[in-house]
């Protein structure tokens, strides 16, 4: 993972799934169903365990090639490839030129932070041309400390990438659909935004942003970031 070079603007860590396009519709279903069959497959289960220990597993670690590699010492590099199976996943994965025009004209360092895994990620942004907008793509590969996984939301992970950017949390916007991870971010004083077109359908939206709640701010969409600084240093010069 390289360095940015030393700047005083903000660094935006950019989650990907659910936040700069829509995975919830068409991909997130087809990488459960690839992890499940995974599972059954390795674990000589039937479909019907193989997903109950998917879920678990998701549910007690945050991931579940955590709990595969923590109970069952699979190769992860495998799980991840074989999981996440490409070109199928970019079939519906469209360029939008107002997300382009938006991240283009957005001031500072962009970085992509995602839990997915780097050969699924980049081809994601190439599609999406995203790709030339972006500084650096950490993806799950680069979350390994002292030999274990530490994907998002783990605190320790986000305080050992700032060491490794070179950069204070505090200049970091950490912006994702995710509430928990989120939180982990705000534990060390990163401003978090949620991002609510993709992820958050039927779901309640007013209670989680203020200065005072869980997250800072909360946009409909990546398109709107720009805003924010804009609003903040209106709000400064007062």
């Amino acid at each position: 993972m390289s360095r940015l070079k030393a700047r005083r603007g903000p660094v935006w860590l950019l989650d990907l799934d659910n936040t700069l396009h829509d995975a919830g519709t068409h991909i997130m279903p087809r990488v459960n169903h690839e992890m499940t069959a995974w599972v059954a497959r390795h674990l000589a289960l039937d479909d019907q365990e193989a997903s109950r220990l998917r879920v678990a597993y998701w549910k007690r670690y945050g991931a579940t090639l955590l709990g595969m590699i923590e109970h069952h010492a699979i190769n992860p590099h495998a799980f991840l490839q074989d999981t996440h199976p490409l070109p199928d996943l970019l079939a519906k994965v469209r360029p939008h030129k107002a997300l382009q025009n938006s991240l283009r004209r957005l001031k500072g360092s962009k970085l992509i932070l995602t839990n997915a895994p780097r050969h699924y990620a980049e081809a994601v942004l190439h599609k999406a041309g995203l790709d030339a907008l972006v500084e650096q793509v950490i993806c799950i590969e680069d979350m390994c400390f002292a030999g274990q996984f530490r994907p998002k939301p783990s605190v320790a992970m986000l305080k050992m990438l700032c060491a490794r950017l070179g950069v204070s949390s505090k200049q970091c916007l950490l912006v994702e659909d995710s509430v928990e991870n989120l939180r982990a971010a705000r534990v060390l004083g990163m401003r978090t935004v949620l991002v609510l077109e993709h992820g958050w359908r039927g779901r309640p939206r007013s209670a989680y942003a203020g200065s005072a709640r869980l997250v800072r701010y909360q946009v409909h969409s990546a398109r709107q970031l720009n805003r924010l600084l804009t609003t903040q240093s209106q709000r400064l010069s007062r």
